[in-house]
């Protein structure tokens, strides 16, 4: 492993997005990244999807076998509201990414640019202003499934930073075991996980996988309520029949050893700070370092098609 910065300032945004409004969830990136500035911020995370929000509840129409036409409307207006990569959301995040001198992941709903498929992805922007990396959600989950496709490139990318390489899954992706040692073997230190899992039994996965990879694992949740929702969606009696705190979020950040360095934060927006000491990380791994020493790569092996 190489040298790392011994420290990193880190923000968390638990924050709610402008659900199916592109422009205005930009400027609420935009906006947090200018906040979070003052602390001296030197990376900050976004949940998964914060453009154009998560439409949780919704079905869009689908049942077995056949769609309704006030589902497709809805999602259009989903689709209108996702954004291409790179596009002129991208730039103008790029330029405050730059303007701050800050590394910025943010979720997004990602429209293909010859299809019309939506993928959920997460992207990694430098402090010059790059896009970093574009990470697709391998598998979406269960009903996701007829919103958002499986990801066909873009699988497992990592970003060089100065406190070592930086990677991300997207939600449930994190209970996929293999993709957790695709990451771990590509070296990471820090595990972004943007997310809509606001239960306790996802508490206890975060801390079981930063003991697994002794990584920072960055637990990146929305708090958003029902009358978050647009009025004028046609899904309207999906909606109301959702509780009035739809996620109540738990972000938060857990060290190397599987201890929250950050407690979750429960029912309203806010930014976590933190000072990660990277320090931790090579300590945490002498005695378990699990693509390293503690590895059987003669009896045991993962294929990875990483395109």
């Amino acid at each position: 492993m190489k040298d790392l910065k011994e420290k990193c300032k880190i923000a968390v945004v638990q924050g709610t997005p402008i659900l199916f409004n592109k422009e205005k969830c930009v400027e609420k990136i935009i906006n947090s990244i200018e906040e979070s500035s003052k602390k001296e911020t030197e990376f900050i995370v976004f949940p998964e999807l914060f453009i154009p929000g998560y439409p949780y509840g919704m079905t869009f129409g689908f049942t077995v076998g056949s769609r309704q036409e006030f589902g497709r409307k809805d999602w259009k207006r989903y689709y209108d509201n996702s954004i291409i990569i790179p596009g002129p959301e991208t730039d103008k995040i790029a330029e405050t990414a730059k303007k701050f001198n800050m590394y910025v992941s943010v979720g997004v709903s990602e429209r293909d640019l010859e299809t019309a498929t939506l993928y959920n992805s997460n992207i990694i922007f430098s402090p010059k202003g790059e896009i970093l990396s574009v990470h697709r959600k391998l598998k979406p989950t269960g009903s996701e499934r007829v919103v958002w496709g499986d990801a066909n490139k873009n699988y497992f990318p990592v970003c060089d930073t100065p406190w070592g390489n930086v990677g991300n899954l997207i939600c449930w992706e994190s209970y996929m075991p293999l993709a957790r040692v695709a990451l771990y073997e590509k070296g990471i230190t820090i595990y972004i996980s943007p997310n809509t899992n606001d239960n306790e039994e996802w508490q206890h996965t975060i801390k079981h996988i930063a003991i697994e990879g002794h990584c920072y694992f960055i637990n990146s949740n929305m708090f958003f309520k029902r009358d978050d929702y647009p009025k004028d969606l046609l899904s309207k009696e999906e909606i109301d029949k959702l509780n009035d705190i739809v996620c109540r979020g738990g972000s938060c950040i857990v060290d190397p050893y599987g201890h929250y360095e950050t407690e979750p934060v429960w029912d309203k927006e806010e930014i976590i700070y933190a000072e990660l000491d990277m320090e931790k990380v090579p300590m945490s791994r002498m005695e378990f370092d699990s693509c390293g020493h503690y590895s059987r790569p003669d009896v045991l092996q993962l294929k990875i098609d990483d395109k």
